[in-house]
């Protein structure tokens, strides 16, 4: 074999295959919608990079060659591996048997994991998982790897991520029932700097917008307590006279628990929009496909998380 043969293409290989196949240029020249003239000129240079004839004639007909015989076999393999690799492959979920990592708040382990994983024992039983609690703009989770799959508030990814919306939020003012500002119908800005502040720190960033705007005004508030659980923060307000800024569809599900309500904000019209958000690099995988699926839709089901469900 001389250096011409590292010159072929994968259409020169298959043309290949089709002559020693049929052994009859008219024959081959009719499967593969060519001229006979074209395939008499594709086969004398197939022979001058195999430096063999291929095919020589036993009276009317043509026969192969040992060496075409020799090729025929694994041509047709290698044809047949890079058709596969062509065609995405078959997934099912029921055999998959990889690790995912989902990230998002302990707000969602409460509400939605436990009714995730129960689902995942009957569609998926040899899938596990790690949760871990995802971090304000810890993109690069997702984009090294370390997170396949987030579940969060999404203000300013960039256009390197994917994204499906599960729904839409607006901040409120939680307090405990019997704060003094339970008597306004809306929490003026003054009112809301005369306050001490707890902040969940875990999850997506709930009130980053609050602290922007303040330093537009040159001003800012006294955060008392910065912690990452959303129910730790609940509990603080409901013990404390300090003011939690929180979307108002997480808190109204939380309300009944403890003597906390909520007030609306007459100073932004801010709003959030939740997201299951991933990486392009997994965009086209199979098993990402399938479990981005079966997260979104047990947000979207549940009205844990779903505004557009209550």
């Amino acid at each position: 074999m001389n250096s011409l043969f590292s010159s072929l293409n994968i259409s020169q290989l298959r043309t290949l295959s089709i002559i020693l196949k049929y052994r009859n240029l008219t024959h081959a020249a009719t499967v593969l919608g060519k001229s006979q003239s074209v395939l008499s000129k594709q086969l004398a240079q197939f022979r001058e990079a195999l430096d063999d004839p291929l095919l020589v004639r036993q009276g009317k007909q043509f026969l192969l060659t040992d060496r075409a015989i020799t090729l025929a076999e694994p041509l047709n393999k290698i044809l047949l591996d890079l058709d596969n690799l062509s065609q995405a492959p078959v997934f099912d979920p029921g055999l998959c048997q990889r690790r995912f990592c989902l990230a998002a708040s302990d707000y969602v382990a409460e509400h939605i994991l436990p009714d995730l994983i129960e689902d995942l024992a009957l569609v998926a039983p040899n899938v596990c998982i790690d949760y871990v609690t995802w971090q304000p703009n810890r993109y690069d989770w997702l984009a090294s790897g370390k997170v396949d799959l987030a579940t969060t508030l999404v203000e300013d990814a960039s256009a390197e991520f994917h994204g499906r919306v599960i729904g839409d939020d607006i901040p409120v003012c939680c307090l405990h029932r019997e704060h003094p500002l339970v008597e306004c119908d809306k929490i003026s800005l003054d009112d809301y700097l005369r306050w001490g502040h707890v902040k969940i720190s875990g999850g997506g960033d709930k009130d980053k917008f609050i602290d922007d705007l303040l330093k537009q005004k040159n001003t800012h508030r006294t955060v008392r307590l910065s912690v990452p659980f959303f129910s730790v923060a609940l509990d603080v307000v409901a013990r404390t006279q300090n003011l939690l800024t929180i979307p108002k569809y997480l808190l109204e599900r939380s309300t009944n628990q403890r003597p906390i309500t909520w007030r609306p904000l007459a100073f932004t019209s801010y709003s959030f929009r939740y997201w299951v958000l991933w990486h392009r690099r997994t965009h086209g995988s199979p098993e990402q496909q399938w479990f981005r699926q079966f997260v979104y839709q047990h947000c979207q089901s549940s009205q844990a998380l779903n505004p557009r469900r209550s």
